[in-house]
């Protein structure tokens, strides 16, 4: 099986953590290589962001347990990379051909 390289999760987060925290605790997590955070929306309780993490290979499992430690919530998997070489396409749009 190919090794997961990144993955964008979209995340529900309280405000504290703040998002360069957050989003440095989550690039602390093993495997990840690198870790980026961008505020989606904002609410009076929580923020909506997307987190990308790269890395090979990234163990799915502890960067959710990362975020949920951090008292944030994965609502879905936006993207997921594999394989041994970039894919070169970061949601590519469907083709009529």
């Amino acid at each position: 099986m190919a090794s997961v390289r990144k993955v964008v999760v979209d995340v529900l987060k309280p405000h504290a953590p703040p998002l360069v925290e957050f989003t440095e605790r989550v690039n602390e997590t093993p495997g990840v290589d690198s870790a980026s955070s961008r505020l989606i929306e904002l609410d009076r309780e929580v923020q909506n962001i997307a987190v990308t993490v790269e890395g090979e290979p990234i163990d799915y499992d502890a960067v959710v347990e990362t975020i949920d430690g951090l008292g944030a919530t994965v609502h879905s998997v936006d993207e997921v990379t594999c394989g041994d070489r970039p894919s070169g396409d970061t949601l590519a749009p469907e083709s009529d051909d």
